[in-house]
């Protein structure tokens, strides 16, 4: 541009102000030859005519066009060669054939040239080029609960399962797109089925008794993954009662759910360090700090994180928090008729029972409702939540009856988990006392084939068991909300 500006000064005296030529050269310092050049150039072109005109092969290759092709495939082989190597494989050829060999600067000219999409290609696979390089069309949901996305991952932490045992969990998230606001989740332990997904939307849908967790509704696309447990078929019909349309992302290509994944990773960045059992990346799967939590405590803190840390800041694509984005506008989410509508599609845990005197035993507990005085002796279907085993919902005949509780724990709420784990405990206190009392009854009848010191130690380990057992504190529950 400066180059172009400095020619059109010294023409302006002669085409503006009729200055001879020649006179305009000679003050300018410009030979008359090239002064005659530029104005030709200016009359045929205009200002375009007096900017400098490269080399046509400025940025091209003198090579012949043979050798170039021989360049560049060679340096697209699998796997990726070395310059040093394609420039003496083409060397060698060039002899051959009685061409100029290149030097080397012209062959690491050429590959250095190479499109990186090709290349991904060549050394990669179309799967690295599909991820890095195809173009992808973003889509943004119009409203909240116009799309949701669900997906599964595996924790980087250990928790405790019914026996005591260091297992790995999972989590399921349900995540609208709009505002990034989770709404459904559950935690579990073994692989993911579609009873852990019912679960999750059951939560998602509808309505939390948490002030802080507004989200809730029948969304108008589930967008998942093409897992088995999102593609079965009872996923597909309760999609179709609830007339939400069911989309599947292509198999083994994750594009489209970023925003569920992103969520995942903001969970294994910052909630789990914070977990003890967390198992940072590159440890192989072994944890840094001893597991303490269960499976019913790490459920709960999750859902305390999303409630008041992820729920509550700034999302930094939409410049809102989650929950305010959701709730922005005046509308209404759409909602099942009853929350025992919403049981039937989603609770695949069904246990057929027929109803006793005293009410409905289920798991060693007992279940009761008035309602059930007049179905005595009839076959019923059970329909229960894992996480809460306080509630029943009993149906007879496809129809719902009613909600029976259990009158022990009514006033809480009890996984599955903690009760096997209670179980567990109390076989484990019954071995104990078993073998205490089998090694008396074997010191008392074998005498003679036991040492002083051990018949003592069996004798005060025999007592020990037979002393009255001071009662334990009730089992603590807690209220999942």
């Amino acid at each position: 541009m400066a180059e172009l500006e400095q020619r059109l000064a010294v023409l302006s005296p002669h085409v503006y102000d009729g200055v001879p030529l020649s006179v305009v050269a000679r003050q300018a310092g410009v030979p008359l030859r090239t002064a005659r050049r530029w104005l030709a150039a200016y009359r045929a072109a205009g200002a375009v005519g007096l900017s400098r005109v490269g080399r046509a092969d400025r940025g091209g290759r003198r090579l012949p066009a043979e050798l170039v092709q021989l360049v560049e495939g060679l340096a697209l082989r699998r796997p990726p060669p070395r310059i040093a190597e394609v420039h003496r494989r083409v060397v060698e050829i060039a002899n051959e054939r009685a061409l100029t060999p290149p030097s080397y600067q012209s062959v690491r000219r050429i590959v250095q040239g190479l499109d990186r999409g090709l290349l991904s290609l060549a050394h990669r696979g179309p799967d690295s080029y599909r991820d890095d390089f195809e173009l992808v069309l973003r889509r943004e949901a119009a409203h909240a609960n116009d799309i949701w996305q669900a997906d599964h991952t595996q924790l980087d932490v250990m928790v405790l399962d019914e026996s005591g045992s260091p297992a790995r969990p999972w989590l399921t998230a349900i995540v609208d797109d709009q505002s990034r606001a989770v709404a459904g989740y559950t935690v579990f332990l073994g692989e993911p089925t579609a009873v852990q997904t019912a679960l999750a939307l059951r939560q998602a849908i509808w309505r939390k008794t948490d002030p802080q967790w507004p989200v809730c509704g029948i969304p108008a696309t589930l967008y998942a993954d093409h897992g088995a447990n999102f593609t079965s078929a009872h996923i597909a019909r309760v999609c179709a009662d609830l007339k939400v349309q069911l989309i599947h992302s292509t198999p083994g290509n994750p594009r489209g759910r970023g925003k569920g994944e992103r969520f995942f990773g903001t969970v294994t960045t910052e909630l789990l360090p914070t977990v003890p059992g967390h198992i940072p990346p590159g440890n192989h799967g072994k944890p840094v700090t001893t597991p303490t939590y269960t499976l019913s405590q790490l459920d709960s803190a999750v859902g305390a994180w999303i409630t008041g840390t992820y729920h509550q800041r700034t999302h930094p694509e939409t410049g809102q928090t989650p929950v305010q984005r959701w709730s922005a506008g005046e509308w209404l989410p759409r909602m099942p008729d009853s929350i025992e509508q919403l049981d039937l599609l989603l609770l695949t845990v069904a246990t057929p029972r027929k109803i006793q005197r005293d009410g409905i035993h289920l798991h060693g507990l007992r279940y009761f409702s008035l309602t059930l005085a007049a179905y005595v002796g009839e076959p019923v279907t059970i329909r229960y939540d894992p996480r809460d085993l306080a509630e029943i919902r009993v149906y007879h005949q496809d129809q719902f009856l009613c909600r029976a509780v259990a009158p022990d724990i009514a006033a809480a709420s009890i996984s599955m988990q903690d009760l096997q784990a209670a179980r567990n405990q109390r076989r484990r206190e019954l071995r104990q006392h078993l073998s205490a009392r089998r090694s008396l009854v074997d010191l008392l009848a074998h005498p003679a084939t036991a040492s002083p010191a051990a018949s003592a130690e069996s004798v005060r380990a025999a007592s020990r068991s037979s002393e009255p057992v001071e009662a334990e504190p009730p089992l603590k529950l807690y209220r999942e909300n």
